[in-house]
């Protein structure tokens, strides 16, 4: 990709609040914008896999908890 590319597709992610951007000097830092992404999965894909999400977070939980120990 050029950079003119990238910059054009940054600044439609900034545009969208999906990216947040912080100027330092001659630099421009782009950051991803978790709250509307969140936002979104909450919306849209949470209520088809809350189920499924949640098994796997108990899982995750059962397992670090049992190499904690």
């Amino acid at each position: 990709m050029t950079r003119q590319a990238v910059t054009k597709h940054l600044n439609i992610l900034e545009e969208a609040n999906l990216v947040v951007t912080q100027k330092e000097g001659r630099n421009k830092l782009h950051y991803l914008n978790p709250v509307p992404i969140h936002d979104l999965a909450e919306r849209w894909i949470s209520k088809f896999e809350r189920s499924r999400l949640e098994a796997l977070s108990d899982l995750k939980k059962q397992l670090e908890g049992e190499s904690n120990d």
